[in-house]
């Protein structure tokens, strides 16, 4: 083979090679960003599945089949933690200190969602028979993890409602703007479904299919034609309302057939947060940063970067406008009258 064909060939192969590392690595980067997503939606602090302690079986499993919380939900479900206080066995050996203590918090969690929705006085004596007397000591940390959650999750802050009363109540945070115009989509409870779709959807290419999403959906305890206890009727929550809020955009895929579905960004979405805020979110939800995930972190500050570009020619015909107005204004009040 002439020396020219073979140098092209080389190069060819070469070329090919760099591709399929590079492929090689952004896939690795995919799985690894949706075993996180896959990770923070199997946390026990979002399923709505039967829990293992009786403490939120009442609520959860009755608010599931479409039965909201009621008060004798909550004051049944402390009869039967309290005759069951007696037979609880120690601490399993295979599950480590922390485990047990975001198991405790994500009990705590069900709980006050649960307390929040039927607007009930939250107690820390109720709080500590939900979490048991043996996990006293650990009371701190535990109700840490729960608030860390609701405020992460839902926008929902725990406080307490006069010092040394121990008596709490759930607040919506406000909007960093501060003049309350931040839309109910960015708050409880429909926060805590959007963002992590959202997530899906950014790890998923930008675009996540309908199988996709209702995969996710399966592993937080949200199913298709059943009633949610927060979230109402999830195929209406996210193909109609947060589509129609133009939060999600749900579209036919283009010469499908039999006909597929899929889920983007509305523009909404896109204009009240970023892919970097989206992906702090999930970081903060399992404890890393976005830099973990080198191709999504580029790809979240090329968009701070494109957003930046696209706000400084606005700004800068702003203050083009403003300074053009204020020298008009001069010369008007220099003119004699």
């Amino acid at each position: 083979m002439p020396r020219g064909q073979k140098s092209k060939l080389h190069a060819h192969e070469k070329c090919c090679r760099n591709k399929a590392q590079a492929q090689g690595h952004k896939d690795a980067q995919t799985a690894a960003a949706q075993e996180e997503v896959a990770s923070f939606s199997s946390s026990p602090f979002y399923g709505d599945g039967v829990p293992s302690s009786p403490v939120t079986v009442p609520a959860t499993t009755r608010a599931v089949a479409g039965v909201p919380c009621q008060r004798s939900d909550v004051n049944a479900t402390s009869q039967v933690q309290k005759s069951k206080n007696s037979s609880e066995a120690s601490p399993s050996t295979d599950m480590s200190g922390q485990d047990l203590l975001t198991r405790k918090a994500s009990m705590l969690v069900r709980s006050l969602l649960c307390k929040y929705k039927v607007n009930e006085p939250i107690k820390k004596i109720d709080m500590l028979k939900i979490v048991h007397k043996r996990y006293k000591e650990h009371f701190p940390e535990i109700l840490r993890k729960a608030s860390e959650h609701m405020d992460l999750v839902f926008g929902l802050e725990l406080k307490e409602v006069q010092p040394n009363s121990h008596s709490y109540n759930l607040v919506c945070k406000s909007d960093d703007t501060g003049d309350g115009s931040l839309s109910s989509a960015w708050r409880f409870p429909i926060k805590g479904i959007l963002m992590p779709l959202l997530g899906v959807i950014f790890l998923h290419g930008n675009r996540a299919s309908e199988e996709e999403v209702w995969q996710f959906l399966n592993i937080l305890g949200i199913y298709d034609g059943k009633r949610h206890f927060m979230f109402g009727e999830p195929r209406k929550l996210i193909t109609q309302y947060l589509v129609k809020e133009k939060y999600l955009e749900y579209r036919q895929v283009p010469s499908s057939d039999p006909p597929r579905f899929e889920f983007l960004w509305g523009p909404r979405a896109q204009a009240e947060t970023t892919k970097m805020r989206v992906l702090e979110f999930l970081s903060k939800a399992n404890d890393t940063v976005p830099s973990a995930f080198p191709s999504y972190y580029e790809e979240a500050l090329r968009d701070e970067e494109e957003r930046a570009r696209a706000i400084s020619p606005t700004k800068a015909g702003t203050t083009s406008k403003a300074s053009t107005c204020s020298k008009a204004t001069s010369r008007l009040n220099s003119h004699p009258e």
